[in-house]
């Protein structure tokens, strides 16, 4: 039997939420780790009729490319369409800029699209940008190790890449002296104490720091619980110079034209908006799936002759085409939806029994008149 804990740790393995953007919000936007995992629903966007969708399907989750839950929120009426997931017992988890960064994620897709080779990223991911893990250290009483440990890992702790209840432990004596008014778990006030405990060490993202403490304290046999926590700063990985944001390469010399013609054809769209120069043959092209502005200047770096994109502001195509490049712009989502599929097939290989829908309501908002 699969859990959401599962799709987390399958999707972390996917896309780690070390890659997103710090101003993103990617990861469990909600639901309870510990519910049984049966079916689970694709969509870029969660909206009140993608709800429906997966409520009807008889999912569990719906992974949702786009966070619904973006900003803070003082109040969460039902109104909003993650009060309707929630209400229904959906789980929600959006991997967004992650999935952009991650190799094979929705940038690959798109520079597949285009048969891009020698590629890398326009702005590779940052490799010890710190903050997003904290290790938390604690002490227990050996004999309740296991119980502490569950409660910590059932509130987010002990995930690294495809592996979950992570922890490290080390046996020791822990002492205390016990003053008026105080209820050990074990021994006597009034007296110092020796007992033996377990130092327990285990990762918790970021994110997850307030609800693992307050499991911690929960589980914990004892009135004044010890830890410690240390923000931990993330190490370079063996290929993290192939993840980022956005791509460039090289294609075979190609009309620009016929460029355009193989990209309407391949995310199945009838019309593209263009700027820039329309003929002439390209050799080096960059992608950036969503809006592309803020790699705009990365672009124009590269020497690439076009750049495909969802969305890119008038000011920004203008400096584009006086640069020489041809930007096509899909319209936002329509370049996000293409990893869809490709996210299905590898979600599916590592939940073997889970049912994996892509939503057939979910649609970009824009039509072509």
């Amino acid at each position: 039997m699969h859990t959401i804990a599962d799709l987390e740790s399958a999707m972390q393995s996917i896309a780690p939420t070390r890659l997103a953007e710090a101003w993103d919000n990617v990861g469990l936007i909600a639901g309870d780790r510990t519910q049984q995992l049966d079916r689970v629903m694709l969509a870029i966007d969660m909206t009140h009729a993608v709800v429906d969708e997966a409520v009807q399907a008889k999912c569990n989750a719906v992974v949702a490319y786009h966070p619904p839950i973006f900003h803070p929120l003082r109040q969460l009426r039902a109104t909003h369409p993650a009060f309707a997931a929630i209400r229904s017992g959906l789980a929600i988890y959006s991997p967004h800029t992650a999935l952009d960064a991650a190799e094979g994620g929705t940038n690959d897709v798109l520079a597949d699209l285009l048969e891009m080779s020698d590629r890398r990223p326009l702005k590779p991911v940052e490799p010890a940008a710190g903050g997003k893990f904290v290790k938390l250290v604690t002490f227990v009483p050996a004999v309740h190790i296991d119980a502490v440990s569950k409660a910590l890992f059932d509130a987010g702790a002990g995930h690294i890449g495809n592996y979950s209840s992570c922890s490290f432990r080390i046996p020791g004596s822990g002492t205390f002296f016990g003053h008026s008014g105080t209820n050990p778990a074990v021994g006597q006030s009034g007296r110092l104490e020796t007992v033996p405990e377990v130092r327990l060490e285990t990762l918790v993202p970021a994110d997850r720091v307030a609800a693992v403490v307050a499991a911690l304290h929960e589980s914990h046999p004892y009135e004044e619980v010890a830890f410690d926590l240390n923000v931990l700063a993330t190490a370079p990985q063996a290929g993290d110079e192939r993840i980022g944001q956005g791509r460039v390469g090289s294609v075979e010399a190609v009309d620009v034209g016929d460029l355009i013609e193989r990209i309407k054809k391949r995310l199945e769209l009838s019309h593209v908006l263009v700027a820039g120069p329309i003929d002439g043959a390209i050799e080096r092209v960059a992608v950036c799936a969503g809006a592309g502005g803020g790699l705009l200047d990365q672009v124009i770096a590269s020497g690439a002759g076009l750049y495909l994109t969802g969305e890119l502001r008038h000011h920004d195509a203008l400096a584009a085409a006086a640069a020489g490049i041809t930007v096509v712009c899909t319209l936002h989502s329509r370049s996000e939806r293409c990893a869809l599929p490709a996210l299905a097939a590898r979600l599916g290989g590592k939940l073997p029994g889970v049912d994996i829908l892509q939503s057939r309501i979910d649609a970009d908002p824009f039509e072509f008149a």
